[in-house]
């Protein structure tokens, strides 16, 4: 999965997908415990999807600090005036021409379930 694609959207929601892979690399672990090649496989799997999600839950953290810390430096008479639906608009399309066409969407929960098991 692309770096930029996994840091798009809320990196939240992705850490507990990489978390539960992780979890379900180390469940398999223990079940082949007794296959030393297949248990250490599977253990560096778990590490490493589980390090994914750790980091992305920093960086989800992260993310959410320095948005509360921008947001507490707007004036309460400007973040009024930013709130009204015509404001959120104009905003949109002078983005859309700053940086041309529409954001990628962020993937749903069944694309990153494929893309995870395809291995990209």
């Amino acid at each position: 999965m692309a770096i930029q694609r996994m840091l798009s959207g809320d990196p939240s929601k992705s850490s507990k997908l990489y978390l539960a892979i992780g979890i379900i690399s180390l469940v398999k672990a223990i079940a082949v415990r007794n296959d030393r090649e297949r248990f250490r496989r599977e253990l560096i799997d778990a590490g490493l999807f589980i390090g994914v999600g750790v980091a992305l839950r920093k960086y989800g953290q992260l993310k959410e600090e320095k948005r509360a810390e921008i947001e507490s430096q707007v004036p309460d008479w400007l973040a009024g005036v930013a709130e009204s639906e015509a404001a959120r608009e104009g905003v949109r399309s002078l983005a859309k021409r700053q940086f041309g066409g529409e954001p990628e969407s962020e993937p749903t929960f069944r694309d990153r379930a494929k893309d995870a098991i395809s291995g990209r």
